[in-house]
């Protein structure tokens, strides 16, 4: 005797997974995610106009790298479907995180101490910040904010 037998009537949890789809939580568990996105926009946000922003920028700017990081790890776990996967997920994004950690570590020097050695002529094509230019300084006759135009290197 040949029994067939629908699986889904023996085991409802699974019905999906033998067409190849899984059981990702639903509608509503995207929208818990994308509520928690919500929210972190709003911190993130606050965190910049605040006035911790004026009083203690590092903590500020930090703040703001967490909570993008947190948003970031929402996006992949949910949307991209990253906690569904397989374990070797692991083994292709621990290697990957842990190289560019250690390649921005390994450019903050390099950034930090970019201006350490120029000689005088590299600081006249060198990108400064912007100040405002008022009318009152236009007029004077005060040079004390140019560069000398030499070769010379700075003496230390």
């Amino acid at each position: 005797m040949n029994q067939t037998h629908d699986s889904h009537e023996e085991n409802p949890e699974h019905a999906d997974d033998d067409h190849g789809h899984d059981d990702h939580g639903g509608t509503a568990k995207y929208l818990a995610v994308f509520g928690s996105l919500i929210v972190l926009t709003v911190i993130s946000f606050w965190l910049g106009n605040s006035s911790l922003k004026d009083t203690a920028p590092q903590v500020a700017w930090a703040g703001m790298m967490a909570v993008s990081c947190a948003k970031a790890l929402l996006v992949m776990l949910f949307f991209m479907h990253l906690i569904w996967e397989a374990n070797w997920k692991y083994v292709l994004t621990i290697p990957a995180s842990l190289m560019s950690l250690f390649l921005v570590l390994a450019l903050v020097p390099d950034v930090g101490l970019r201006t350490h050695h120029y000689n005088l002529k590299r600081w006249t094509h060198a990108s400064e910040p912007s100040t405002p230019v008022h009318v009152e300084s236009e007029k004077e006759d005060d040079h004390s904010h140019e560069k000398p135009d030499t070769d010379e290197e700075p003496r230390h």
